[in-house]
């Protein structure tokens, strides 16, 4: 029997978009897998998801990642260079989004 997933992506999420991009894959009728992570820049926790697709339902995962991941200005204090006092200065950094991965399945087995 052959399987209606033929591709795998890997979308690295942050925490707080969750939700909304299960709810979003869900209507896209994605399998997916949740995975809890942390790293980038800001060491912030983040969510793998493995998400099963047939190849067709590609561009409608990309687009619901797209409109459920949201960018977000956080600031981050870092101490000023050649000040006499150690007062730290709060610099704006863009997070969010999401970083995807898209690879081809070979082979699915659900046993």
């Amino acid at each position: 029997m052959d399987s209606p997933i033929h591709l795998l992506l890997i979308a690295v999420i942050q925490d707080q978009d969750l939700d909304a991009v299960t709810e979003s894959l869900q209507h896209v009728g994605a399998s997916m897998t949740y995975l809890s992570s942390a790293g980038g820049f800001l060491g912030r926790r983040n969510a793998t998801l493995l998400i099963g697709l047939p190849v067709e339902k590609e561009e409608d995962a990309l687009i619901a990642l797209h409109d459920a991941c949201r960018q977000r200005i956080e600031y981050m204090t870092l101490p000023l260079e050649g000040s006499p006092m150690s007062m730290p200065a709060p610099v704006p950094v863009t997070v969010g989004g999401a970083t995807v991965f898209a690879l081809p399945v070979e082979r699915f087995e659900q046993i």
